[in-house]
């Protein structure tokens, strides 16, 4: 996506499975390749996990404050 993408969009890379189509790959952006699983991201289930990378999206937007 090389535009990015807004938060709550899934990333057309994933399969019907939640799995990243391009995981080990080349042309795999440099972001994904950097954001390691972690207590704090995870959380203790799917659920947990999305709302905080939706939080980390937000924040990191362009334009955001903070």
């Amino acid at each position: 996506m090389p535009a990015g993408k807004p938060a709550g969009v899934p990333c057309v890379q994933l399969d019907a499975d939640q799995r990243c189509r391009i995981f080990g790959s080349p042309e795999r952006p440099a972001v994904c390749a950097g954001l390691q699983p972690s207590h704090e991201m995870c959380g203790r289930d799917a659920v947990a996990a999305m709302a905080w990378l939706t939080r980390l999206e937000t924040a990191t937007a362009p334009g955001s404050i903070g």
